[in-house]
Order: C-alpha cells, then structure tokens, then sequence
C-alpha cells in the first residue's frame, strides 16, 4: 500500500511537472528546439537510420562547437567599408573584382541550414573579428559588389584598351579616363573564383592579419603573341608563371587590407613578346567616430602597349612597358540617412621607349604624366533597397613635357556630373548605375574639347546559389599620342557568368565589346573577346585550371587589326 502511494505520488509529481512544462512552452521556444534536429537530418554524413551523425567535415574558418558540430564563424557578417576585398559580403552576394571568397553549395558544410547553404562567404573575414557596421546599408552592399579597390577615383587616363588589347571581362570601372587592367589575359589579374568552403584556402596566421599566398605555372599555345596583323602572326608555345598575395587585418576598428599580382608569360618561339605585368592595391580604413571615416589607398598597375598600337608611330619590337602608381585619401560623414564623400587623388604615369628592328628607339617620355582627381557624392538612403546619388568630378592632367613631338600641348582639364542609384533587389540583383555628361578641354587650342555622355553600369545577378552573372559598362576620355586627335572616346561592355557544377568544379564564361572613337581624326577600332575557364579543385591547397581567350581588334589605322587565340593549362597552388 505504501509502495503504491509513493508510486502515485511520483507519477503524479511527474505528470505536474511535464503539465506545467508544457503549459511553459510556447511555439517559439518548440520552434527553437526542433531547428538543430531539422539542421542535423540535411547535413551531409547524417544517417537518419541511427539517428547519429558522421564525423563532422571542418570547412575554412570553422571550429566545432558544444554539440560536436562545425560553426561558421564570420559567415553572416555584414559589409562594413566601401571595397571588395576589404569588405565581407552580405549574405546571398557573391564577390566581384579581385576578392577572396567562398561559396558554399548545395552540398554544403555539415550543420548548416539549406537556406545558409546558398550563402556565400568572405575567407578573409571568415578569421577576422565581425566589424563594425559602417554607413548605410544599401552603400555597404552595393560597393562590395560593385566597386574595385579604386573605382571612387581611379581617373588614370592611360592604360587603356587602346593601348594594351581588348579587355576581359571583369570589373569595369567608372571613371572620366578609363582603365582596364583586365585588358589580356597576359596580365593574369583575373580575381579567384569563388569556392565550396570546404576547397577554400585556409590561408596563413601572420600576427593580426590573415594572408593568403597562391602562385600558379601554366602552359599552353598563342597563336599571335604579339597581337600584330593576321599575315604578320606567329604563334608560339607559351609559359606563365604568376603569383599574388592578398591579406588583411583582424581588428575589431579601422582595417589594413591589399593584394598585390604579378606574372611573367614567355614565349620560347617568339622571344620578343614574352612582357611582365602587376596590378596591386593597399587600402586602409579608418573610423574616426560611427558617422565618420577615412579611406587611403595606395596601388599600382604594369601592362605593356600591344605592337600594332595606332599610338606607336612605327612598327616596334616588342612590348613597351606602362606602368602607372597612385594614391587617394578620403572622408565619409553620415548625416542620418544622408551621406556625403569627398576624395581626391594623384597618380603618375610613364612610357617605356620603343625599340624598332634596326635598334633605333621612339621616344615615349613626353607621354608621361601626372593625374590629379577630386571627387564628391552625395547620396541619400530612400529605403535599404535603394539609395540614390550625385557625383561630381573633376581632374586634371599634366605632362612633363610641355610638347610633345609633334608640337601639341596635351595637357587638360575635365568635369564630369553623374547621377545614379545603388541598390540591393532581395539581395539577387545588386548593383550600381549611373548616367551623366563629361567635358575635357585642351590647352592647346588645336586640340578640340571633348563632349560627351558618361554611362556606367555593375550589376550583379545571383540567378541561384551556384550561378552568377555580372555586367558592366564603362565610358571615359582616355589619352592618346596620335597627332591631331585630342583623345580617344571608349566605351567597353563586359558579361561573365559564373557556375559551380560541382563543389569543387566551376566555369566561367564571358565576353567583352569594346569601342574606340579617336576624336579629331578618322581611327576607329572594334574589339572583342571571348574566355571560357574551368577550375578543378583537388583539396584546398591544389587546383587544376583550364582557360582559353579570343581575342580581336578590328581598326581603321593600318596595321592595328589583330585576332589571338590562347589556351593555357596549369596547376595553382595556394599555401
């Protein structure tokens, strides 16, 4: 009887407890306890027959939290500055121009959620302390994607795709004189694609900073190395060799990050084109107070005149060497949902003299020049989808020389007004376009001012989470050393598209259009190119790549019509 009782009273106590638990309970706290099973049963490696799941797979950045499960650390913090690189991309957003990233596909790292599987993360930041979230939130989206390390003020007039080839597709930036350095696929400063997080390079621990080393050696065929007219051609094997580092801080306020590329491609059978080539960037942030911050950034950029240049007065050997180094220094106040922006810039360019084949050199040294830019926006945040802005800039370009040898003052001044938008669409179309008018005027009087619209555009579709497409169009004034034509009207258009077929298998297709109007005299070119790459990653230090280019001039200019065709195999290498 006794035993009874007490059996009772157990049974009851108990049934009160549970009543009143679930009395407790609401659907939130149910919810919340039902989310790691759901979580469990769709990462890869759990057996739902035992209920238990595998041994769970470590990706970039990941530690095992308390329940034995990888945690993704850094995987859903917000943009906090104004460049890709230096920046952690918002969740649903794939990186652009020369990032380190990760992507993490449909079968993806175990412990995560389907919906977390689509979103792709920062691998620099995946190390890093979360930063602070600086200016508005449509401006931290937008820029991540949208912006090279320099497209706030990057004017340098001369290394264009007049001078070096057809450009790539790959990051366009907006600005009065228009740069390119995606212009061959000799430059080899295409940027990373992004990657499964468990292929992703882990990278090195270097006191504060995270860096990330690659070096890459490919082989393969050119069937015009030096871009010179179909009957001059001659192809030649081809060797590239190219390494890059990039790197950035781990603080928790203000942040140092960069990257600096450079290669070397060698043709045995066609000595005289093999040319180097670099492009890097160093870019500081610091903030001053929550509404105010600095941007500082230091870069450079080596490219090489293709031979059949209308810019070159006679047929040349070899490939001159351009190099241009700049900086820029700038503020950011926040006044609530409005935001103001003001930088300016220097920048030096040089020439490398020509040498023709009987040894004489063409003088190139009265096209170097320096480039002093100033640029304002002011933006206001209508929602944190959009936020409309206004640009004004303005530059100045000074030469060395006060002539060059054909007698004309090339010095110049131009202005440009812009008016645009930034906007995040459900984080699947992200972007930034903006349209305007520019105006450059010559010293000289013989040299006419030029006149014309300004559009630019980069917009970035994540059509799923394993294909992206980008676009961008750019315009600009750029310089050019042909007697009586002031300068050279360009625009160039750019399409990629980026697909994971696999976790550690992507390509890339894309194509570019290129168009160049010498004002003042009757040169026009047509280009075109078109690239295809697939990248095949063994683990996350190794990675078989594949790539092939066209290329295509098409010009007015005698001599300056060329077509290429590049296939290159290698391995990369990322310590």
């Amino acid at each position: 009887m006794t035993g009874s009782a007490s059996a009772r009273d157990r049974n009851g106590g108990a049934g009160r407890l549970g009543r009143a638990v679930l009395r407790a309970a609401s659907p939130l706290a149910i919810s919340g306890l039902l989310w790691p099973a759901a979580a469990l049963a769709q990462a890869p490696g759990f057996d739902a027959a035992a209920g238990l799941p595998d041994r769970p797979r470590i990706g970039a950045g990941q530690t095992l939290g308390g329940d034995g499960l990888p945690s993704l650390r850094g995987a859903g913090e917000a943009a906090a500055d104004a460049n890709p690189l230096a920046s952690p991309l918002p969740r649903g957003l794939s990186d652009p121009a020369t990032t380190m990233n990760t992507r993490v596909s449909g079968a993806s790292t175990a412990g995560t959620s389907t919906a977390l599987k689509s979103r792709p993360t920062n691998l620099l930041r995946l190390r890093a302390a979360p930063p602070r979230r600086v200016g508005i939130p449509t401006r931290a989206i937008t820029q991540a994607v949208t912006q090279t390390p320099s497209a706030d003020l990057r004017l340098t007039p001369v290394i264009q795709s007049p001078v070096s080839g057809v450009p790539l597709p790959a990051a366009v930036t907006p600005i009065l004189g228009l740069v390119t350095p995606g212009a061959l696929l000799a430059n080899g400063l295409r940027r990373p694609l992004p990657v499964d997080e468990a292929y992703a390079p882990l990278g090195l621990r270097i006191g504060t900073f995270t860096v990330l080393p690659a070096f890459t050696q490919s082989i393969g065929y050119d069937s015009n190395p030096e871009q010179t007219t179909p009957r001059l051609a001659r192809g030649s094997v081809a060797l590239r060799s190219e390494g890059e580092v990039a790197f950035r801080s781990d603080w928790s306020s203000h942040e140092l990050a960069g990257e600096l590329r450079g290669g070397y491609f060698s043709f045995p059978e066609t000595e005289s084109a093999s040319r180097p080539n670099g492009a890097g960037s160093v870019r500081g942030r610091f903030d001053v107070s929550r509404d105010l911050r600095l941007d500082a950034e230091g870069r450079f950029l080596v490219d090489t005149q293709r031979t059949g240049s209308p810019d070159l007065s006679a047929a040349v050997v070899g490939r001159p060497i351009i190099a241009t180094y700049g900086a820029s220094l700038g503020a950011t106040q926040s006044f609530n949902r409005l935001e103001v922006g003001l930088r300016g810039s220097v920048d030096r360019s040089e020439f490398e003299d020509a040498r023709l084949s009987n040894g004489q050199r063409v003088i190139q040294s009265d096209r170097n020049l320096n480039q002093y830019g100033l640029r304002l926006r002011t933006a206001y945040e209508i929602s944190p989808t959009i936020t409309p802005f206004v640009d004004l800039l303005a530059d100045t370009r000074v030469y060395d020389q006060l002539r060059d040898q054909t007698g004309l003052r090339r010095d110049s001044d131009g202005i440009a007004v812009t008016a645009g938008a930034r906007f995040a669409l459900s984080r699947t179309l992200t972007g930034e376009v903006s349209a305007g008018l520019q105006h450059r005027s010559y010293v000289d009087p013989a040299l006419k001012a030029i006149d014309a619209p300004l559009v630019n555009a980069a917009l970035v579709w994540s059509m799923s989470p394993l294909t992206t497409v980008r676009f961008g169009a750019v315009t600009g004034v750029t310089e050019t050393a042909v007697a009586g034509s002031s300068g050279i009207l360009t625009q160039a258009t750019t399409l990629e598209v980026q697909h994971d077929l696999l976790r550690n298998l992507s390509i890339t297709l894309g194509g570019a259009l290129l168009d160049n109007q010498y004002q003042g005299v009757r040169i026009n070119e047509t280009g075109f190119s078109a690239t295809a790459r697939l990248d095949y990653r063994f683990n996350r230090w190794l990675t078989f790549r594949g790539s092939y280019v066209y290329q295509q001039i098409d010009s007015s200019a005698a001599g300056s019509s060329f077509k290429d065709n590049t296939f290159l195999l290698g391995m990369r290498v990322n310590p």
